[in-house]
């Protein structure tokens, strides 16, 4: 054998007419169940509820959905008296939808990243705007942040979840967690800032200089303050819910 010879070519395919087919893309793209129970994970941006019975949603957040499901707008007195004025104040931002039945139902956020929590009689808070699903045994109530409507004209509302079940609230991209301990409290950023642990109770401070060093405009910069033993969740994006401007 002349080992002078150029190596032999690959073989190629002969026809190039199942790359990027149609059947395919829908077997690569298909739904396939994971086995993860009533909360799952289809996509890192796509919520699957396997649902056999209630489970209160985020309004809008529905997708898709097959199977005996219906949608019920939650009552204005769901919650009592003391949520009626808050409801009416905060608008769509805190509104929850209960879904009923048997199926299957697909949430979805602004293509933002589910996370899936289970409590164990614990309790959270998460911002209202990313609250996406949780089961019917965690209660919930829905909590104004005082010190801040003087400060801003919206996103003055989070919903505090307590007890045990499965809970799921969005970020846009990766969040992350910050310890907070008695010797190192955390200040953020309230666009950014998705939860907190329920032993928490932030306070709010304005910040002239950091405000006009940024360059984001006239008014003042205001970031929330968490102090004592627990947790903070931020996501690496400035979220501005629509109708907040600087008081």
């Amino acid at each position: 054998m002349d080992s002078s010879a150029p190596p032999p070519i690959p073989s190629q395919p002969a026809s190039g007419a199942n790359r990027y087919s149609l059947q395919e893309f829908v077997e690569a793209s298909a739904q396939r169940d994971r086995g993860e129970g009533i909360f799952e994970l289809e996509t890192p941006r796509l919520l699957e509820l396997n649902l056999n019975g209630e489970i209160w949603t985020k309004m809008g957040s529905m997708v898709a959905y097959r199977g005996n499901v219906k949608f019920v707008r939650e009552g204005i007195l769901e919650q009592g008296m003391g949520n009626l004025l808050k409801k009416a104040v905060s608008g769509e931002g805190a509104s929850l939808t209960k879904a009923q039945g048997q199926g299957q139902v697909y949430l979805a956020d602004s293509g933002k990243k589910v996370i899936i929590v289970q409590l164990q009689n614990e309790e959270i808070i998460v911002n209202g705007n990313d609250l996406l699903a949780f089961e019917t045994s965690v209660d919930y109530k829905i909590t104004m942040m005082k010190k801040l409507g003087a400060m801003l004209a919206g996103g003055l509302f989070n919903i505090r979840l307590s007890g045990s079940g499965m809970i799921a609230f969005t970020s846009h991209y990766e969040p992350i967690t910050l310890r907070v301990t008695p010797d190192m409290p955390v200040c953020t950023d309230p666009n950014a800032t998705i939860a907190w642990s329920g032993n928490l109770s932030p306070e709010f401070k304005k910040d002239v200089s950091l405000k006009t060093f940024v360059g984001r405009g006239s008014g003042e910069s205001i970031q929330m303050l968490f102090q004592g033993d627990g947790f903070v969740v931020i996501q690496p994006y400035e979220e501005i819910i629509l109708g907040a401007q600087a008081g």
